[in-house]
């Protein structure tokens, strides 16, 4: 159960960071142009620079704290943040009509609940 969790992490933190990288630093009519990034033409440039750097956090909080060992109870917090952001995802993408991004953020909405309920339940690391 803990490689699981461990590699549940490990992927979400791939998917934060490589989203977070181009949230923050590709300019947003870039990203409007590439498929599943035409929500950023909708939105304001702080607004998603904003989601990029929280992807960034979110990549290292999965990771980090319970790697170090210091306050490792935000590695579940912040696959809980993550499943909120992976709804907001869902809502967007959902009104747009992109059913296979709901679909895919809803694969890691479910992966981001697992790590959650496992880090806080029979695997913790505060436990």
């Amino acid at each position: 159960m803990n490689l699981a969790l461990w590699i549940g992490a490990g992927l979400l933190a791939v998917v934060a960071l490589t989203g977070g990288i181009s949230k923050t630093f590709v300019p947003r009519e870039k990203l409007a142009a590439v498929q599943g990034g035409g929500w950023t033409a909708d939105a304001g440039a702080g607004f998603v620079k904003t989601l990029g750097v929280l992807e960034l956090l979110a990549a290292v909080g999965l990771i980090l704290p319970a790697a170090v060992g210091i306050a490792p109870v935000l590695a579940p917090v912040t696959a809980v943040c993550w499943v909120l952001l992976m709804a907001g995802a869902m809502i967007t993408h959902g009104r747009r009509g992109e059913s296979l991004y709901v679909v895919l953020n809803l694969v890691y909405l479910v992966l981001a609940a697992f790590v959650a309920w496992g880090r806080f339940g029979p695997e913790s690391f505060i436990g």
